[in-house]
């Protein structure tokens, strides 16, 4: 039931995975309102208020505070839109006026097919019938056609635990196809890959937020946090005060000007003379941020050696006995191999791969040190983020930051330990319940016999009949489409694609080839709210509910799971994902026993059921059990959460939580942090694995000299399909734009403010540049909210780290030139418009 006027309804944010708390209150319907404006009377704007959450404390970034207006925004999409052509004689809108311009951005040739005219053919307007029956008897036409593999399934990392657990129940029991993944593939996979590996569980922060406040050094690679969760920031005080905060990157981010200046480094902390005292200078020099404030360590890698810089940090900690040795042995495996693996990366070696001096590496090694409880230290975290991450060698990054956090003696102890900063809103939840290629909910391996047999009972299916592992996100991209990337026609492929929560024209890397394989596919249905440019290519776009219309939950960025609310009514015709689904599950003849329900807290039951015994355990939450947590002020509820034991059988509890003090038949309070008695592995034991430095597959060379390097601005989120439709915000960065260090602008002749061409292997794209020492000299930096021309993503690479699978967004080799004429070529990608415009809005 929706609130009324003037009641506050407490929900969550709809961006980052901070999940800032906040207050929607609706406001009361002025009749005659126009959509997007305070008092319309649909879609409701609600006003929106901070309110005191664990990880926000009552802060919100400028996202946050304008988060409501996208619901207004003047182009939702209210009304399910088919392509003319793919409509018969009946189904035809009597109102020929009612279509999208410029969805011609299918192709900009004359028709000389049929599959061409479908291209150009104009979006329209029709019933939900019409647009789910076309939707299904295409989908069965083409599944008995070609097999259920050729029909393929796109997730989000903003869908909801409840849809993104009713999406990958509907790929597997209804669809049948192995050939499902979403875009967190983009996000946490290396992450998730190197932890699992390592500690045997994937839980980006295994402690809450809020625990980084009291430590005397934190280790950060990248992530800026200042501009992509600045509330966040206030957590990071504590080692600010203790001039233990080191960041590592590139680019003099905001979040690094927090540290101090680059390779001065600040004040290394008092703690840091107490131990390790052999080698290196230990200078401490006083450069910080603040009023003359020592903050810590500002480290500025060559793109792409971050690895090196860890083995080296690493080297220093053993060689100078500063591990923490009664830990290793008594909850670590392959040490040995380890020690022995980093000792060829002594700091002069790794100041000739990565630029960061010797007497850096040692000075910072030292002040982790002595921040490590061992060295009584009040505590150390080592974090890292996409920076590091979106990567080739993403999972072994990763892995070498778990290497020396556990040499420290850091996992596993309260106020210390290793994490990864998730990125959109439910990426860690949207990866726990079966919307990645090669899992079930739960966390379960889609190919563990005893998985397969649980989830399939909770279905209520066979459990040969589930699919086995399928493509991951960018493999399954490659793959897509009627023809090869040659045009040749091939078997074997996927010809429909159900898009749900992503915009990929965008986001995904290579993006031109991705925009040549979703043109080739024989359907293209997209789930979205505004006319994205993925939205624009699609033969059928189906409007849906967003954050405040809508009942779930979400999974934060610690595990602690949370309760998204409705506070206003959808505008028009927009559906719950979860209805859409339960509607085609019935048309394409799922059975009866195969439920699909579309109420919120039926479904969180289920998925909850369906998660018992994983790693990722829901089985003791409920929605009402959440409402009340939270009503009586309590913690939050952070998995594994098994039912209550009377209910569940010790093999169903996973061997991953700390030791609880509730009685036999209390509810289990959550597990605030994991590891504190033993890790996720067989044995208890965390895996020290060796890794090695490479290096980028796309590294610099004659015909593309310089690094980009990618990331986010704090007025935008994601591909922009939400944030370039605020104004506020788009005011403030309206458009793309490249950074370069002012002695490369004057060395290749682009001045501050000119046109620059940035040349990749894979394409190019024009922006304004912007000189700045923030960045190297070698180096541009160029953020990816745009499409068209001044989308990033023509340019990056999509080779994948061959573990995790996560493309190597963060670095790649490419040439910069001014552009000399206005006139230019336009990549494809441009004709799709940012906004789409309408010839008569869609608005009901």
């Amino acid at each position: 039931m929706l609130a009324t006027p003037g009641t506050p309804v407490e929900s969550h944010c709809p961006y980052c995975a901070l999940q800032c708390g906040m207050s929607l209150t609706p406001r009361a319907a002025v009749p005659g309102g126009a959509p997007g404006t305070a008092g319309a009377a649909v879609p409701g704007v609600p006003e929106v208020q901070p309110r005191d959450f664990p990880t926000n404390r009552g802060g919100l970034c400028q996202k946050g505070w304008t988060s409501a207006s996208v619901l207004g925004a003047s182009d939702r999409i209210t009304v399910p839109l088919v392509r003319r052509s793919l409509l018969t004689g009946a189904d035809h809108p009597t109102d020929s006026a009612d279509e999208f311009a410029g969805s011609a951005g299918w192709s900009d040739q004359p028709a000389d097919s049929a599959d061409e005219a479908r291209r150009v053919s104009p979006l329209v307007p029709v019933s939900w019938d019409v647009a789910l029956d076309l939707v299904a008897g295409r989908l069965a036409g083409i599944a008995a056609k070609h097999g259920p593999e050729a029909v393929a399934v796109f997730g989000g990392g903003g869908l909801t635990n409840e849809k993104a657990y009713a999406l990958g129940k509907f790929a597997r029991t209804v669809l049948r196809t192995p050939n499902i993944d979403y875009n967190g593939r983009f996000c946490m996979a290396s992450a998730a890959a190197g932890m699992n590996r390592s500690f045997g569980v994937d839980r980006g922060l295994p402690f809450p937020l809020a625990d980084l406040g009291g430590a005397q050094a934190v280790l950060l690679l990248g992530s800026n946090l200042a501009e992509t969760m600045p509330p966040a920031v206030q957590h990071l005080a504590g080692a600010r005060a203790a001039g233990g905060l080191v960041v590592v990157d590139p680019r003099r981010s905001a979040t690094a000007r927090l540290a101090g200046d680059p390779a001065s480094g600040g004040e290394a902390g008092a703690g840091a003379s107490a131990v390790g005292q052999a080698g290196g200078s230990g200078r401490a020099d006083g450069a910080g941020a603040g009023a003359g404030a020592a903050q810590g360590v500002h480290l500025v890698p060559v793109p792409g050696t971050d690895l090196a810089v860890l083995l080296g940090l690493l080297h220093v900690v053993l060689a100078e006995g500063l591990a923490d040795r009664a830990y290793l042995d008594e909850r670590t495996t392959g040490f040995d191999d380890v020690a022995r693996s980093v000792a060829a990366w002594w700091p002069e070696r790794v100041e000739t791969v990565s630029g960061v001096p010797a007497a850096d590496l040692r000075r910072v090694a030292r002040l982790l040190a002595a921040a490590a409880p061992v060295h009584g230290g009040t505590g150390a975290y080592v974090l890292t983020g996409r920076g590091v991450e979106q990567s080739t060698q993403g999972t072994a990054t990763v892995t070498a930051a778990i290497n020396l956090a556990l040499a420290l003696g850091l996992p596993g102890r309260v106020g210390s330990g290793y994490g990864a900063i998730t990125g959109q809103g439910n990426g860690q939840g949207g990866r726990e319940h079966g919307q990645k290629a090669d899992q079930l909910p739960g966390y379960r391996k889609i190919d563990d016999p005893a998985a397969r047999a649980h989830v399939a009972a909770v279905w209520g299916v066979d459990p040969d009949s589930l699919p086995g592992p399928g493509l991951p996100a960018v493999q399954l991209l490659r793959s897509l489409g009627a023809t090869g990337p040659d045009g040749v026609p091939a078997s074997g492929r996927p010809r429909a694609l159900l898009v749900h929560g992503s915009n990929l024209v965008v986001s995904a890397p290579n993006a031109g080839s991705v925009i040549d394989r979703l043109r080739s596919l024989d359907l293209l249905v997209v789930c979205d709210f505004v006319p994205s440019e993925t939205a624009l290519l699609a033969d059928v776009v189906l409007p849906v509910t967003q954050w405040a219309e809508e009942e779930g939950t979400m999974t934060s960025l610690e595990g602690r799971v949370i309760r998204r609310r409705a506070a206003v009514r959808a505008p028009g015709e927009a559906r719950s994902e979860l209805w859409i689904i339960a509607e085609l599950a019935r048309r394409l003849g799922a059975a009866e026993s195969l439920a699909f329900p579309t109420d919120p807290a039926v479904v969180f039951d289920e998925l909850a059921r369906a998660s018992a015994g994983g790693p990722a355990d829901y089985s003791g939450l409920s929605h009402a059990r959440l409402d009340a947590d939270e009503a009586d002020g309590g913690p939050g509820l952070f998995w594994p959460v098994p039912a209550q034991a009377a209910h569940v059988s010790d093999a169903q509890v996973p061997p991953v939580t700390s030791a609880s003090d509730t009685s036999p038949t209390a509810p289990h309070p959550g597990t605030p942090r994991l590891f504190l008695d033993r890790f996720g592995t067989p044995d208890g034991r965390a895996r020290m694995v060796a890794v090695d430095h490479v290096g980028p597959s796309d590294d610099v060379r004659p015909d593309a000299p310089f690094y980009l390097v990618t990331g986010r601005v704090l007025q935008h989120y994601q591909s922009g399909a939400q944030t370039h439709r605020v104004a506020e915000l788009e005011r403030l960065v309206a458009e793309p734009y490249v950074e370069l260090h002012p002695v490369l602008g004057f060395r290749i002749g682009v001045p501050d403010g000119a046109r620059v061409r940035l040349t990749s292997a894979r394409g190019r794209v024009e922006a304004t540049a912007r000189w700045t020492d923030a960045v190297r000299p070698d180096t541009v930096f160029m953020p990816f909210h745009w499409s068209g021309v001044g989308s990033v993503n023509q340019v990056t690479t999509d080779a994948t780290d061959p573990i995790s699978g996560m493309p190597e967004f963060k670095v790649c080799a490419v040439d910069v030139s001014m552009v000399d004429v206005p006139a230019v070529d336009v990549p494809a990608a441009d004709t799709l418009g940012r906004r789409g415009t309408l010839t008569k809005e869609l608005l009901t």
